[in-house]
């Protein structure tokens, strides 16, 4: 969902510089980008590694996360491009859609409602559902199986390294849509479709 159907990583990375900025604290902009397409969890570790024993992250978490769902609780995000196009072709081919994200369920569920894009997706894998998050390939193993389907009968699209990863792992075949961070030599090294936008998807239907 963040940062493959909504702009959201870009609000994401704002919010995280402007809750830095209030507690004096200049972060590395690389740095915070390894966390994009992880989990919480996985967001907490890799900050503190990143950053060192003296980053006040549970302070900064509070406030970046107050910044945060102050916006996306509210209003809408900017929608990718190409993505309310795809998600009505993939409607009118019939085929079933679902959600695999690391956002907590209440807040993807407003997300979707502001973006008008809830109806497009007849099962749902939030954030912490799941024994493992992203990178790992539960949450896809999930979702799969949430339509009825077996993981080699699907596509997965990712922004996201971590996202690559897991969908990969899961057996699902995945293109990406790269939005914030690059591919990594070792993500680019799994050999699937490296696209511009969504709308390139719709090609490939």
């Amino acid at each position: 969902m963040d940062g493959l159907l909504l702009d959201t990583e870009r609000l994401a990375m704002e919010t995280f510089l402007a809750a830095c900025a209030e507690f004096g604290w200049e972060p590395d902009v690389a740095g915070y980008k390894r966390c994009i397409g992880t989990t919480y969890e996985g967001t907490e570790r890799i900050l503190k590694e990143v950053f060192g024993a003296d980053f006040p992250y549970a302070q900064i978490s509070l406030r970046w996360g107050e910044l945060y769902e102050s916006w996306v609780r509210h209003r809408p995000v900017a929608v990718k491009p190409g993505a309310p196009e795809l998600l009505q072709r993939l409607a009118e081919l019939g085929i079933p859609c679902a959600l695999a994200t690391s956002t907590r369920r209440e807040l993807t569920v407003a997300k979707l409602h502001h973006a008008e894009l809830a109806g497009h997706f007849a099962h749902l894998v939030c954030g912490g559902e799941s024994a493992r998050g992203k990178p790992h390939p539960d949450p896809y193993l999930q979702a799969v199986a949430g339509i009825g389907k077996q993981p080699q009968r699907c596509w997965a699209l990712e922004d996201s390294n971590h996202g690559v990863r897991a969908a990969h792992a899961a057996g699902l075949r995945v293109f990406q849509v790269p939005d914030l961070v690059t591919p990594s030599d070792e993500v680019r090294a799994l050999g699937h479709p490296i696209v511009e936008s969504l709308f390139e998807i719709l090609q490939h239907l």
